[in-house]
């Protein structure tokens, strides 16, 4: 059945054409990544990236064609950027003209490609770990709603395209809305949100490769009306793979904030992470020890279940600054299953001050004196 879907999900593409050149989108090769799954349908078009802005309606009709094939229940369609083809030439040169001259093609940088994305966010802070299951994304949720409650103009982009989990956690299960061809953002708990879960079904299974995840992160960065922010925070997906690289070559990460557990099994994968920046030429702003201690919700009795200081260690060791504890507790477990971030409903509790100080240091680092310029990444060379 998944092959015959995606069969009849191809012929009903045909229908869809580059308004540039004339030719269906399944002649012109642009069809990447095509799958079909329980009726849920994904793929990529691949098209030049100056013209990805353009190209934004035939996307969007490309979507609703595969969507209106019968036995599809959810159709998703994202740009993935490829080269341009060189120009037809009978001429052996018509290669060598198409690329810069003195050396191999390079893929273009952020400097070439006119401006990085997101231009009017002044500070982009990433929040990331070496492996899921460590609070990363309640870490993130918290530390943004606390920098709002500062009087910042504060976004939240949940880079998670596999695994997003913003939805459940503000509680947000609306579809936002459009303007034109930019998405409006929605807004809670004083900021601004966006992630690929408000975007699809909640039980939708993201079966994409690197290419569209990567396109699927650019359109959350380039076709969300953002406005000016004074910072964003971003919640990664663990490990170190296609979306942290594209973070660091498209946007001007001001920094990424490590957080990690204290056992020694989550503190070798927080290692890797920071290594990762490094590499990248991000500043690590530090790192975050969760699930520190656990506090009995009944007695008070406190027990250090992944141990203690494992990650106060790490940051010295590494040279990175420690940023500060939070707790295994209770609360802040079902208030973010109710999606009603700790830092918001109970401000006056000891877990909610705990993000506010790291929140505050965390603004005061991307501030004070000698604050890292942010980095516009490294540049990848294509042989």
């Amino acid at each position: 059945m998944g092959e015959e879907l995606v069969e009849a999900v191809r012929r009903a593409l045909c229908a869809v054409r580059d308004p540039g050149t004339g030719r269906d989108v399944v002649e012109a090769g642009m069809i990447q990544g095509l799958a079909a799954r329980d009726g849920l349908v994904q793929f990529a078009l691949a098209v030049p990236r100056e013209r990805a802005r353009e190209l934004e309606p035939m996307r969007q009709a490309a979507e609703r064609a595969a969507a209106g094939v019968p036995g599809v229940l959810s159709a998703t369609a994202v740009l993935t950027a490829h080269r341009p083809e060189p120009a037809q030439s009978s001429g052996p040169s018509a290669a060598a003209a198409s690329r810069p001259a003195g050396g191999p093609h390079r893929a273009p940088s952020p400097a070439g490609q006119g401006a990085m994305l997101l231009p009017e966010v002044s500070k982009i802070v990433a929040v990331a770990s070496g492996k899921g299951g460590v609070g990363k994304s309640t870490t993130a949720v918290n530390l943004a709603v606390a920098l709002a409650a500062q009087g910042l103009r504060v976004g939240l982009l949940d880079a998670d395209i596999y695994g997003p989990s913003l939805p459940q956690m503000l509680g947000a299960r609306e579809r936002p809305r459009t303007e034109g061809q930019r998405i409006i953002p929605l807004r809670r708990w004083g900021l601004l949100a966006m992630s690929i879960g408000f975007l699809v079904e909640e039980d939708t299974a993201m079966i994409w490769r690197g290419p569209m995840v990567m396109g699927a992160l650019e359109q959350l960065m380039g076709q969300v009306n953002w406005g000016a922010l004074d910072i964003m925070v971003v919640d990664m997906p663990p490990g170190t793979g296609d979306a942290q690289l594209t973070m660091s070559q498209r946007v001007p990460l001001a920094g990424a904030v490590i957080v990690s557990t204290p056992q020694d099994v989550a503190l070798i994968d927080a290692r890797r992470g920071v290594r990762m920046f490094e590499k990248v030429n991000v500043p690590v702003l530090g790192l975050v020890e969760n699930m520190s201690v656990f506090c009995c919700p009944n007695c008070g009795h406190r027990a250090e279940i992944f141990g203690h200081g494992g990650a106060r260690r790490e940051a010295e060791r590494l040279g990175v600054e420690f940023l500060g504890e939070l707790p295994l507790a209770l609360n802040i477990r079902e208030l973010a299953d109710a999606g009603t971030p700790i830092v918001a409903a109970r401000p006056d509790t000891e877990e909610a001050e705990s993000y506010r100080r790291i929140a505050a240091r965390l603004w005061e680092k991307l501030h004070g004196a000698g604050a890292a310029e942010a980095s516009p990444g490294p540049r990848i060379v294509v042989e």
